[in-house]
């Protein structure tokens, strides 16, 4: 139970917002934003960053390590250093027999071009079940270069990252119960977080009010999900749509890799993150998102404050 309460700890502070997506997609980016990965090369690299993260998935360690360059290297979170597809091959291997029930989620947290041949990726990765000790992720820095047309990875370091105590403190699920208020583009979106279920869930109610008035509303749940080991998020809203969301947490705050259908039948997806400012205010982004297949900016940055007395 208490490992439950220090994940969940957390990604609670995503709660009031999580489907401000919904309005931000109504109203007109600013004209520093432009569409998502508009950019082939980029495209590209993300697509192989989900075929990495399904060869993993499968424990097919030589499929994982085809993703490097021939002498690419892989440093890992300890330090360990694997040279050669052959080496990273039987690193995974040993990997997968240790931990049999592995699975990874990864996020990119940044990825630009240097040249035209090579690019640069950050993020975070999130194994579970998570391996003993103190709670934590990985980050990562990946090298890519374009070898005959093909992106691949030359370089890959990891580095061990615990989360910070504040974090995994149950007693951080308290300050999030209330109601938050926040406003893009005239946009307004009000949200009362509350224990449910016994304390073992969190709800979020929301209402958007749009520019005309007209209001739209809806429903989330957090809790842990004891199948996955992993803190899962429910959302429905007014149209019919529904979402899923899993969490890892990141150095700075959480994020959430999101997707849902509309409730016209059309696929959405989207990359969450949130950063604490104190108690009563933290700022939410929402990046990589897409309806259907069109991509969309990424919002900008809102910041979220709690209402007084309430």
């Amino acid at each position: 139970m208490r490992d439950t309460l220090n994940r969940l700890a957390g990604t609670l502070m995503l709660l009031a917002a999580m489907n401000v997506v919904a309005y931000s997609q109504d109203a007109k980016p600013g004209a520093d934003q432009q569409p998502q990965e508009s950019n082939p090369d980029l495209a590209a690299i993300r697509a192989q960053s989900q075929a990495f993260v399904k060869a993993f998935n499968q424990h097919d360690a030589k499929a994982v390590a085809a993703f490097w360059t021939e002498d690419g290297e892989f440093i890992s979170d300890s330090g360990q250093r694997f040279v050669g597809r052959e080496e990273i091959a039987q690193g995974y291997a040993a990997i997968f027999e240790i931990n049999p029930e592995a699975k990874l989620q990864m996020a990119i947290e940044q990825l630009r071009l240097l040249s035209p041949v090579t690019a640069i990726e950050d993020g975070s990765a999130v194994v579970a079940p998570a391996p003993a000790g103190n709670a934590g992720i990985s980050t990562y820095t990946a090298v890519h270069v374009k070898v005959d047309g093909k992106w691949m990875m030359a370089s890959v370091r990891d580095t061990w990252i615990e989360t910070p105590p504040a974090e995994r403190s149950a007693a951080d699920l308290e300050w999030l119960v209330g109601t938050w208020t926040s406003e893009e583009h005239g946009i307004q979106m009000e949200s009362v977080c509350s224990w449910v279920v016994d304390n073992h869930f969190l709800q979020r109610k929301y209402t958007i009010t749009k520019l005309d008035g007209s209001k739209s509303t809806g429903v989330q749940m957090i809790g842990w999900n004891p199948l996955e080991e992993q803190v899962q998020s429910w959302d429905f809203s007014s149209d019919g749509g529904h979402a899923i969301g899993l969490w890892i947490p990141t150095e700075n705050g959480w994020q959430a890799e999101v997707h849902g259908i509309t409730g016209t039948g059309v696929p959405t997806a989207a990359i969450n993150v949130l950063r604490r400012l104190d108690d009563n205010a933290y700022v939410w982004q929402s990046g990589q998102r897409s309806l259907g297949d069109m991509p969309l900016p990424d919002t900008n940055e809102v910041v979220i404050k709690r209402l007084p007395n309430k």
